[in-house]
């Protein structure tokens, strides 16, 4: 794929806020039309990650609990933030492990991807696992108000395409593995 260049010029940047999980500065930029202009950016200092288990028998499991940002429930694959100094795969298999208790013997990343680029640059990695071992929850201390459900994954697609199920790593992440097996 042929390289482009970047037509933005950044003139300054300011940081506007910090904290332990994000940053976010206000850029003073000439936009690609040569007209002046703000930008502002969201850098995330963690990747964001998600799991779709699978089991053989055609089930999977999500997760439900409050999301305090949107104010309202939501029902989702097991998922959260990896260290950008750890392997995605390793965030994965504490993830899928603290939310559901599941260890899976076989990982495959089934997508990369970018969550809102037009205001952040975070990015972030969806596996699905299987050949799933049941084991006990490790939850954090934010989670301890969360739920779990062992669907069959036709239902959780049926959520999906029903509007159920909104949270878009999870519709991404469901999505792509009813293209890859065929549900």
């Amino acid at each position: 794929m042929k390289q482009i260049n970047n037509p933005w010029q950044m003139l300054s940047k300011e940081e506007k806020y910090d904290n332990p999980w994000i940053n976010v500065e206000e850029h003073q930029i000439i936009n690609p039309g040569g007209g002046r202009g703000i930008y502002g950016k969201v850098h995330f200092k963690n990747r964001a990650i998600g799991i779709v288990p699978l089991d053989a028998e055609g089930y999977t499991w999500i997760v439900g609990q409050y999301r305090y940002t949107l104010d309202e429930y939501s029902w989702e694959i097991p998922e959260g933030g990896g260290p950008m100094n750890e392997d995605p795969i390793e965030a994965a298999k504490r993830e899928l492990k603290e939310e559901t208790g599941l260890t899976a013997a076989n990982w495959e990343m089934i997508m990369r991807f970018h969550t809102s680029n037009s205001v952040t640059d975070e990015v972030g990695f969806i596996y699905m696992a299987t050949d799933l071992t049941p084991g006990p929850r490790e939850l954090e201390e934010s989670e301890s108000d969360l739920l779990l459900k062992k669907l069959p994954f036709s239902e959780v697609l049926r959520m999906v395409m029903d509007q159920e199920i909104t949270d878009s790593m999870s519709v991404a992440g469901i999505l792509k593995v009813a293209r890859m097996k065929g549900f």
